[in-house]
C-alpha cells in the first residue's frame, strides 16, 4: 500500500498519461514523431526529484515541474509534452489508476479475513457458547456462528470495495474546465475526433490492466467530482466498521477469558503487571479503524465545498485523506488477518459460564417439560420461578454457583422430568451448526474463488 501511494507510483503514472496522451494525439494526425514516443517511453520511471523539486520550486506549481524533469531528459518531446491537457487530466486519471490499486489491496486483505474467519468457523461450529444481548447473558449460540457474524460484516465491506472499484471511471481528456475547447481546438473543430482521442487515451490507460472497457465520467468541470472520493472513504470507513466491531467483540471475550488474539511466548503484556494479555492487537486495530472512520466527513466537507468547475482547497486536504485512509485500513487490515488466524480458545472456560447460566436460559424448556409430564403449567411456571429466583439470590448474593437443577431436581413436581436432556448446551444452540456451514458454502467459498491463492500470500509483520 506505501507502494501504490509511493511518489515513484504517483509521477511515473503521470509519464505514463503523458505518453498514452502523446501516442492517442498522433494517432489521431497531430504532428507527433515516433522519435518522441520513443523517447518519451524511455524515460517513464527514471524520475530525478532533486531536479524536479528544483523546478517546482521555481515554478510554483508540481505539474508543470514535472513537465519540465520530463523534458529535460526528453528534449525532443519537450514540445509535445502535456499538448492541450490540463493540469488535472494528468493528476484526475492518475488518482483514478492509484484508488483502483489501492481499492484492490483492500479487497484482497479483506478476503483474506473472511477466508480465515470461515475456516475458525467451521473448525468451531458445535461449540456451545453463551450469547449475548445487552452483554447481557441469553440464548446458546456456537462460536463458530458468532464469527459468522464478523465474516458477514467484511463480506458485505467486500461487496461495497468491489462494486467502488468496478465502478471508478477516468476522468478522460476534458481540459481546462471539462468542455475539452482544448482538444477540440488542437483537431480543428473535428468533434469526432475528439472522441476518438479520448477513446484512444483511455484504452492505452487500460491496457494490462482491465480497463480496456472503461467509460470516463460523462461530464466533469475541470476534475473528476470530489463526490468520488467521499464514495470511495465511505467504503473505507464500512470495513473499518467491520474491522472494529470485530475487534471489540474479541476485546470483550478476552476478558471473559473465552477468546483471545494470539499472544506470544516472550510477549510482555503490561510494564506492571506481568500477568497480563492485553488484547493490543485488537486495540491497535479500533484504534485504526476509528480514524479511517473519521475521515468520512471531511471527505463530504471537500466534495461539497467545490466550486463551480473547481477550487484548489481539495488538493492539499486529499493527499492526506486518501492515502492517510487507506494506510490505516490496510494496516487494521493485515492485523485482523494476523488475529483470525490465530484465535486462542479457551473451552473450558467457554463451558463453565455456559453452565453458570444455562439453567437459567433454558428456564421455559424446563416448564414446558414438566407440563409434558402432566404438571399443571401454572404450577410448573410458579415452581421455576420461585426455584430460579433463590438461585439468582444464591449466585449475586453469595458468590455460590447456580444450583437451580438441584433445587428443581427435589421438587415433586420435576420428578418425571429428565433435567440433563432438557439442558442439554448442543441441544439450545437451534440451527448454529447449519447456519456456518450454509454460510461457508454461500457467502466464503466464492470469496475464495475470487481471489484464489492470494489469500495465503500474507507478509510476516510484527503486529
Amino acid at each position: 500500500m506505501r507502494s501504490v501511494w509511493s511518489a515513484q507510483r504517483k509521477f511515473s503514472t503521470w509519464r505514463r498519461i503523458w505518453l498514452a496522451l502523446a501516442e492517442s494525439e498522433r494517432d489521431v494526425g497531430l504532428p507527433i514523431t515516433t522519435a518522441q514516443i520513443d523517447e518519451l517511453r524511455q524515460h517513464l520511471d527514471d524520475i530525478d526529484f532533486a531536479a524536479a523539486g528544483k523546478h517546482e520550486a521555481r515554478l510554483r506549481h508540481d505539474v508543470m515541474a514535472h513537465v519540465h524533469a520530463l523534458g529535460d531528459v526528453a528534449p525532443n518531446a519537450r514540445p509535445i509534452i502535456h499538448l492541450g491537457a490540463t493540469s488535472q487530466d494528468v493528476v484526475c486519471n492518475a488518482d483514478i489508476l492509484i484508488l483502483r490499486d489501492a481499492l484492490g489491496l483492500i479487497a484482497l486483505k479483506l478476503a483474506r479475513v473472511i477466508d480465515r474467519l470461515g475456516r475458525f468457523a467451521l473448525e468451531r461450529k458445535d461449540l456451545a457458547t453463551l450469547g449475548f444481548t445487552h452483554y447481557q447473558p441469553a440464548q446458546p449460540t456456537t462460536v463458530g456462528k458468532r464469527a459468522t457474524l464478523w465474516a458477514q460484516d467484511f463480506a458485505i465491506a467486500l461487496d461495497d470495495i468491489e462494486s467502488r472499484r468496478a465502478g471508478l471511471r477516468l476522468k478522460g481528456l476534458r481540459g481546462a474546465t471539462g468542455t475539452q475547447a482544448s482538444f477540440l481546438s488542437l483537431l480543428d473543430g473535428d468533434a469526432e475526433a475528439v472522441d476518438r482521442l479520448e477513446a484512444l487515451f483511455v484504452q492505452r490507460l487500460g491496457a494490462g490492466a482491465a480497463w480496456s472497457d472503461a467509460e470516463c465520467i460523462p461530464v466533469c468541470g475541470q476534475t473528476y467530482p470530489r463526490v468520488v472520493d467521499a464514495q470511495v472513504l465511505s467504503s473505507l470507513a464500512i470495513a473499518a466498521a467491520a474491522v472494529h466491531k470485530c475487534c471489540n467483540d474479541v476485546r470483550l471475550l478476552s476478558n471473559l477469558k473465552e477468546v483471545e488474539e494470539p499472544f506470544e511466548a516472550d510477549q510482555i503484556g503490561s510494564s506492571a503487571m506481568p500477568y497480563k494479555r492485553n488484547p493490543m492487537r485488537c486495540e491497535r486495530a479500533t484504534g485504526l479503524a476509528r480514524f479511517v472512520m473519521s475521515l468520512t466527513h471531511n471527505a463530504y466537507d471537500t466534495a461539497a465545498t467545490q466550486w463551480l468547475e473547481r477550487t484548489l482547497d481539495d488538493s492539499s486536504n486529499r493527499r492526506l485523506s486518501l492515502p492517510e485512509s487507506f494506510l490505516a485500513l490496510d494496516g487494521a487490515l493485515d492485523i485482523m488477518a494476523n488475529v483470525t488466524g490465530g484465535f486462542v480458545v479457551h473451552e473450558s472456560m467457554i463451558a463453565a459460564h455456559l453452565h453458570a447460566e444455562l439453567p437459567f436460559m433454558l428456564s421455559e424448556n424446563l416448564m414446558l417439560a414438566a407440563a409434558k409430564s402432566g404438571v399443571d403449567r401454572q404450577s410448573a411456571h410458579e415452581a421455576v420461578r420461585v426455584h430460579s429466583q433463590a438461585a439468582a439470590a444464591r449466585v449475586k448474593g453469595e458468590g455460590s454457583s447456580n444450583d437451580l437443577l438441584e433445587r428443581l431436581a427435589g421438587d415433586p413436581l420435576f420428578a418425571r422430568v429428565d433435567l440433563d436432556a432438557v439442558c442439554s448446551a448442543q441441544g439450545a444452540t437451534g440451527r448454529s451448526a447449519e447456519q456456518v456451514e450454509r454460510f461457508v458454502r454461500d457467502v466464503v467459498e466464492p470469496v475464495r474463488q475470487r481471489y484464489g491463492a492470494a489469500l495465503a500470500e500474507s507478509p510476516e509483520l510484527i503486529l
